[in-house]
């Protein structure tokens, strides 16, 4: 799981100005990877609410998603960044790839992720 979400899902950061305390509230986006035992098929996506993402993924919420095909979908690696963008990108990228391999790779090797970034 993602252990940087707060309840309210996102991070508060306190900045001072002029004296007083001003709360800036910063979204953290992640990258995730989840694999049904059942139907041996991997999905990736990205959110900012990971345990609820996966308790809809289970529950069927999305009725036209992939994910509908599965009950047993386990949370394998998930990726955090600090904007919607780069998840997007990496998240529109491993969908390009289109390959089971490639996705255990990153599974086994997460600075993969840091490499496909940095090649942008």
């Amino acid at each position: 799981m993602c252990p940087w979400f707060d309840p309210w899902r996102y991070h508060k950061t306190r900045i001072e100005i002029f004296g007083f305390f001003v709360f800036i509230s910063i979204l953290i986006h992640c990258l995730y990877i989840i694999y049904s035992k059942s139907k041996r098929k991997y999905y990736v996506g990205k959110t900012y609410c990971l345990d609820e993402r996966l308790a809809k993924h289970n529950l069927h919420y999305y009725k036209n998603y992939f994910t509908k095909i599965a009950q047993d979908w386990e949370l394998k690696p998930a990726f955090e960044f600090d904007n919607k963008e780069n998840a997007t990108y990496l998240e529109k990228f491993t969908k390009i790839m289109k390959s089971t391999a490639f996705i255990e790779i990153v599974i086994a090797n997460s600075e993969i992720v840091k490499d496909i970034l940095l090649k942008k």
